[in-house]
Parts: structure tokens; C-alpha cells; sequence
């Protein structure tokens, strides 16, 4: 089970490893052994989210995405496969953490008339700090 908070979690059965060759560290093992680490997961039917945490996943992350909703993600930090999971399920945690909580929703707030006043004081100033820079009309 990856647990992400009290309300996401995720079965590690939702989720598909597959592994091959690595480009990074290791030396011959890279010739040798299959340690990147290839998470998929079905985010678009998966029961484990909530319909806006499953929103909000698809909207953020839809380049990584398939077209059948797919989720997939690469490791290959580390020289075993056991550790490349691990680091592809904390960074599925991370990128579920960012989009658990809903975006906080903007409160409009009234001008005050000060302000107002302000805003069209320093216009008519800048406006009259131009004027007298033009030269003088002839008549």
C-alpha cells in the first residue's frame, strides 16, 4: 500500500513495474543488469482517488500521461532495482501531495474610495507633469 495521506491511498497491486537497462551509474551492471524502474499506473479508472484529486492529477500531469490515462513515470537515480521503486513510489507520493489539497479560491475585495481617489490623483499629476513639457501652442 503507498500511503500518501489519511485520504489517498493506493494498492501497490493499481501499480505495474516494468525494468530495463539503465543509462546511469554503475559501470559494467549497466551492460549487464536491468535496474531503470518504469512505473505505470491507470490513474483515469484507479478507485483510489476522489474525483478532484483524479481532476486535478490529470489536468497538472497530462503530459505524462497516455492516451488511455495511463501514469507513467522513470527511475534510474540508483544502481538496483529495489531502489529505483522506491524512488518512483516517493515521487508519485510527492506528485499526489501537490494536488490533494484543493487550490484556494480567490476573494475579490471592494477598492476602498481612498484608493480610487489615489489612483486617479497620481494620473491627473502624471498628466500635468507631461503637459508641461509640450512646448507652447502658437496661435
Amino acid at each position: 500500500m503507498l500511503y500518501v495521506n489519511q485520504a489517498i491511498q493506493i494498492p501497490l497491486r493499481e501499480l505495474t513495474f516494468t525494468f530495463s537497462r539503465s543509462s546511469g551509474p554503475g559501470g559494467q551492471n549497466v551492460n549487464k543488469l536491468n535496474t531503470k524502474a518504469t512505473l505505470r499506473w491507470g490513474v483515469a479508472n484507479s478507485p483510489s482517488l476522489s474525483e478532484g484529486v483524479r481532476e486535478r492529477f490529470m489536468k497538472t500531469y497530462h503530459r505524462r500521461l497516455t492516451t488511455d490515462g495511463d501514469f507513467v513515470m522513470h527511475s534510474q537515480r540508483f544502481r538496483d532495482q529495489g531502489r529505483n521503486v522506491a524512488d518512483c513510489l516517493d515521487k508519485l507520493r510527492q506528485l499526489l501531495l501537490e494536488v490533494a489539497a484543493p487550490p484556494t479560491v480567490r476573494k475579490r475585495k471592494k477598492v476602498s474610495r481612498a484608493k480610487i481617489q489615489k489612483r486617479i490623483d497620481n494620473k491627473r499629476r502624471q498628466s500635468e507633469k507631461k503637459q508641461s513639457r509640450r512646448p507652447p501652442k502658437m496661435e
